[in-house]
C-alpha cells in the first residue's frame, strides 16, 4: 500500500533533484529514501524518476503522479489543521514566507506584539521573492505569505492590511535644491538604481513612474536595497525605497535625503496571502489585525 511517508519522500526529490539532499532534509539515510522510492515505483509500476550518478530527471509519467502525491499532502496537512480548530488559537506552528523588502522592515515592528500576546505561538518565517511565495503557499509547503500587490496570485486570496507610498532617495549633493516631493518626469532615469528582475519592488517602482521595464534605467542594480543605500551615500546614483523601509535604511546616513514621489499612491499595497479553503483564515486575520495596529501605532503621529 502506498503511503504517505513514500509521497512525503517522492516530493523532496521533485524539490531537490538529488537523492542525497532529500535524504538530508527529510532527516533519513540516502539508502533508506532510496528504498521508499524504489517501492512506490514497483507499486505504482511506473518510473517517477530517471537516476544515474549526475542528474535525477522526473518521468512525464511521474510528474503527474507528484502532483496528485502534492495534493494528497496538502489534503493531508489540512486534516490535521482542522484537528486542532477546537484547540486554543495560535497553538499550533505556522509557516509564513514573506518577500525581502518587506521582511527586515515589518517584522521587528510587529512581530513583538505578537510573541508578547501569544508566547507559545511558534512561528517560523521563510524569505523569498514573490514568485516562490506563491507556488509555496499554493503546494502548501508554507501557511501563508507577506506580499506587496500588485501580483498576480492566480486564484490565492489576499488580505491587505497596509498601504504606502515610495520615497527617491538622493545624496545631499546631488539633488540639493529639490522640495519635499517629486514628480516622476523629475527623476533622472539615468541616475536610477533598482533591485534586480524579480523583485515586485522594482515592478511597482517604475509602475508608480509609469515607467516600463525597456525604459533606460542605471546599469546597476542589485538585491538588496541596503547596497543600493550604500551606493546612493557613494554618489553613485538615486534609488526608490517605500515608506516603511526609510527610518531602518537611512538611520546613519545624515547624508541622503528622502523625497517623496508624489505620484497617484499607493504606490504598493502589503498583504497576506492563503488558499481560499485555507482552514487557520480565522488566525491569519488575528494576525492581520495586530499587524495593522502595530502600524498604525508607528506611523500615526
Amino acid at each position: 500500500m502506498i503511503s504517505l511517508k513514500q509521497l512525503h519522500y517522492a516530493l523532496a526529490v521533485q524539490k531537490t533533484l538529488h537523492f542525497k539532499k532529500a535524504a538530508q532534509a527529510c532527516h533519513i539515510s540516502q539508502s533508506a529514501l532510496s528504498t521508499a522510492i524504489s517501492e512506490l515505483e514497483q507499486q505504482l509500476d511506473c518510473t517517477i524518476f530517471e537516476r544515474n550518478n549526475k542528474q535525477v530527471l522526473v518521468t512525464e509519467q511521474g510528474a503527474l503522479i507528484l502532483a496528485k502525491a502534492k495534493n494528497v499532502k496538502l489534503a493531508v496537512d489540512e486534516l490535521q489543521q482542522v484537528a486542532q480548530l477546537h484547540k486554543q488559537v495560535f497553538s499550533s506552528a505556522m509557516t509564513l514566507g514573506v518577500i525581502p523588502t518587506i521582511g527586515p522592515y515589518l517584522l521587528p515592528k510587529v512581530l513583538p506584539a505578537v510573541r508578547e500576546q501569544y508566547p507559545n505561538f511558534k512561528l517560523k518565517i521563510v524569505e523569498a521573492q514573490s514568485q516562490a511565495l506563491v507556488e509555496q503557499v499554493r503546494s502548501g509547503e508554507i501557511d501563508a505569505a507577506i506580499l506587496a500587490l500588485p501580483y498576480p496570485l492566480d486564484g490565492l486570496m489576499h488580505f491587505d492590511f497596509w498601504q504606502e507610498d515610495f520615497y527617491l532617495v538622493c545624496h545631499k549633493d546631488v539633488c540639493p535644491n529639490i522640495s519635499d516631493n517629486i514628480s516622476s518626469e523629475d527623476v533622472a532615469i539615468t541616475d536610477l538604481m533598482l533591485l534586480k528582475d524579480g523583485h515586485c519592488l522594482k515592478d511597482h517602482a517604475l509602475g508608480a513612474c509609469k515607467l516600463q521595464q525597456q525604459q533606460s534605467v542605471s546599469d546597476f542594480d542589485s538585491t538588496s536595497l541596503h547596497t543600493l543605500i550604500q551606493m546612493v551615500a557613494g554618489r553613485m546614483g538615486t534609488t526608490f525605497v517605500p515608506h516603511m523601509a526609510l527610518d531602518q535604511l537611512l538611520h546613519n546616513e545624515s547624508e541622503l535625503r528622502a523625497i517623496h514621489l508624489n505620484e497617484p499612491g499607493p504606490h504598493r499595497t502589503i498583504a497576506i496571502i492563503i488558499r481560499p479553503n485555507y482552514v487557520r483564515a480565522q488566525e491569519i486575520t488575528l494576525l492581520i489585525d495586530m499587524f495593522r495596529q502595530q502600524l498604525q501605532a508607528t506611523y500615526t503621529e
